[in-house]
């Protein structure tokens, strides 16, 4: 991955690197522009999103730490209780100006991944740096151990993340389409509405996916060559290799 922002210290590549602009609020407006201002430097120093598996979550924290790159400052997005990761991860990240944690519920119930995620909050908040913080659930229904821990998290605005509707998937789908110079037609989309997952980022990458194999065969976007990428995907899955976007939603 070539941008500092999202390093994960994982082999882990993106397809594209997600934005807050290719983001569309939806429900959600009130939460995007609070993350806007926060990674930008002026907003609140805490912030916790949570969510169904579809709501864009991921693309929200990684989005966050490119638009605060992009502002000269330094980020971090760490998906919580990812295979090959240890709670020594969270260590010295004070330094930088926001961090991001994905999937905060994956660690509920383990100890020392809730005191190192306790301590680098504590940490956080007296460098007067940031933090963005999601899961599945709010705090309280989180199966935290760490009763100071779920105190931290009441520290700052909560937000539920809406999944987009329809035509919000739509709209999303023929702007990034759009933006690429590629053209969708409608009853491409339609199948990829009814036939794809509609996580944010699962249908940004899906748009990648379309356009670079487009590109490589010169042929404009068919039914029958987003039915072979997706059943690509499938096959990723069965053998246990997400993309990306999926598996950090």
């Amino acid at each position: 991955m070539s941008n500092p922002a999202l390093q994960l210290h994982l082999p882990i590549e993106l397809v594209s690197e997600p934005t807050l602009a290719e983001f569309l609020p939806g429900l959600n407006a009130e939460a995007v522009a609070a993350i806007r201002g926060t990674a930008r430097g002026g907003g609140e120093p805490f912030i916790f999103l949570f969510g169904p598996p579809e709501s864009g979550k991921s693309h929200l924290l990684q989005a966050a730490c490119l638009a605060a790159t992009q502002a000269g400052r330094q980020a971090h997005y760490i998906p919580l209780g990812r295979p090959g990761i240890e709670p020594d991860i969270l260590e010295s990240l004070e330094r930088l100006d926001l961090v991001a944690l994905d999937d905060l519920e994956r660690i509920a119930g383990v100890p020392t991944w809730e005191r190192a995620v306790f301590d680098l909050f504590n940490r956080l908040r007296e460098r007067r740096r940031a933090l963005i913080a999601a899961a599945a659930a709010p705090p309280d229904d989180l199966a935290l151990g760490l009763a100071d821990l779920r105190s931290r998290l009441h520290w700052g605005p909560r937000y539920r993340l809406l999944p987009l509707t329809e035509p919000d998937s739509e709209a999303l789908l023929c702007a990034s389409a759009r933006r690429r110079g590629m053209p969708l037609p409608p009853e491409v989309t339609r199948y990829i509405l009814t036939h794809h997952p509609r996580n944010p980022s699962a249908l940004l990458d899906l748009v990648a996916r379309i356009d670079s194999l487009s590109l490589r065969e010169q042929r404009p976007p068919t039914i029958p060559l987003v039915r072979r990428i997706m059943r690509r995907e499938d096959d990723a899955w069965q053998v246990g290799i997400r993309p990306v976007s999926q598996a950090l939603r």
